[in-house]
């Protein structure tokens, strides 16, 4: 087959959260996109990641049209447990933030979701798109190629939207004498298991040990999602159902262990923690989102947050450039989107440093973390400064 030639508004690279909710977003506003994406849509959808959304995520979903599951199946927490010193200490997200919350519901779903809004307006997707290059991207005719289907396709647009993470062909598109990268790589893992099984509290608990640190979280009322602290190289095979739910119940305090209710596991990965920006995150005519540009632990459920956030801005750029002939946001975009990337990066360093086991703490070290959350537990003060920046800081 010859080659084929398409013309759109924005390419957007990748179909993970990131980028269809900007494909979504620009639909709504009249701005033609294409997705390229490499893996299949089944894949995508397989991936298990973040549940926990802030309001300004839910707000764009909304302002996408594809909110309405969201609100019948998403679960509202207006606060969430600190466990440690065999008690539980409760952050009262709303009473400290005026009301504000956050929502519990799978990346999974949400993806789910945008993918059959976009299948439902007919705005192309292109899975499984091979040998995928950018070029042009320094001038005012950026172009996209791939393998689709067999057939060479070339595609002409105004803009690239890279949303295809930290490993994708967007970021390693870029000379690396014109990234400056920051990057913090962290001495553990988190290993996680979910389990259809009812979780263990109606709010999410997070716990310190001297064991290590334990997570206990959820994607709906009936799907539960449980995370312990392992060291580096540590493989799944050596962790049996058994041997987690004994090391989870270890963890917990006396209230939290004694209602974990044991159960087979459906899915168990191990992620290693990082922390990353890349800095600028606009190049030309391409603009880098999410993963691409930055990575956070996820100590503070900031990663998809992260994401959206990007989106925000950068489809509040476009739509004003072409809506307006305004060429401000798209200026600004790296700017603004940075701001709140190091405010993130900056609180979900501190909660993973408040929360685990570093193998090279010295004794003064532990004695301040210890100091650090008796403090938090007695400073109301304290407990908003968490809860302000847990539930999203404002765009």
């Amino acid at each position: 087959m010859g080659d084929k030639a398409l013309r759109t508004q924005v390419a957007i690279i990748g179909a993970g959260p990131a980028g269809l909710l900007l494909g979504q977003l620009l639909h709504v506003a009249g701005i033609d996109t294409i997705i390229l994406e490499r893996r299949s849509g089944d894949y995508v959808l397989s991936r298990i990641r973040a549940g926990v959304l802030e309001q300004g995520t839910v707000a764009l979903l909304e302002q996408a049209g594809v909110a309405a599951r969201l609100h019948a199946e998403g679960l509202r927490h207006d606060g969430f447990n600190l466990a440690y010193d065999g008690a539980r200490h409760r952050i009262d997200l709303a009473g400290l933030t005026g009301g504000r919350h956050v929502t519990i519901y799978g990346q999974t779903e949400m993806t789910r979701d945008l993918m059959q809004a976009r299948a439902a307006c007919g705005a192309p997707s292109l899975y499984e798109a091979a040998e995928v290059h950018l070029a042009d991207f320094d001038s005012a005719h950026p172009r996209v190629t791939c393998l689709f289907e067999g057939q060479r396709i070339e595609i002409a647009c105004d803009f690239i939207a890279g949303c295809d993470g930290s490993h994708g062909v967007s970021h390693a598109s870029l000379p690396a004498a014109a990234l400056s990268l920051h990057e913090r790589h962290y001495p553990f893992g988190w290993l996680g298991v979910m389990a259809d099984v009812a979780p263990v509290s109606d709010e999410l608990v997070y716990a310190s040990h001297e064991r290590g640190f334990a997570l206990c979280s959820m994607r709906s009322a009936h799907r539960s999602r449980y995370y312990l602290q392992c060291p580096l190289g540590t493989e799944i095979a050596d962790w049996p159902d058994a041997r987690f739910w004994d090391e989870l119940r270890q963890r917990l305090d006396p209230q939290t262990a004694a209602a974990l209710v044991d159960a087979p596991s459906i899915e168990k990965s191990i992620a290693p923690l990082r922390s990353f920006v890349a800095e600028p995150m606009r190049f030309g005519s391409l603009f880098l989102a999410g993963d691409a540009a930055h990575i956070v632990p996820p100590t503070g459920a900031k990663g998809l947050n992260l994401a959206a956030s990007d989106v925000h801005y950068l489809a509040e750029g476009l739509i004003g450039h072409y809506r307006e002939g305004r060429a401000s946001g798209l200026e600004a975009y790296s700017q603004r989107a940075l701001a709140r990337v190091w405010k993130a990066e900056r609180f979900s360093w501190w909660m993973t440093s408040l929360l685990h086991q570093f193998p090279d703490s010295s004794p003064f070290d532990r004695k301040i973390q210890a100091a650090e959350r008796a403090y938090l537990a007695g400073s109301r003060a304290a407990m908003a400064a968490l809860a302000e920046n847990y539930v999203g800081l404002p765009f």
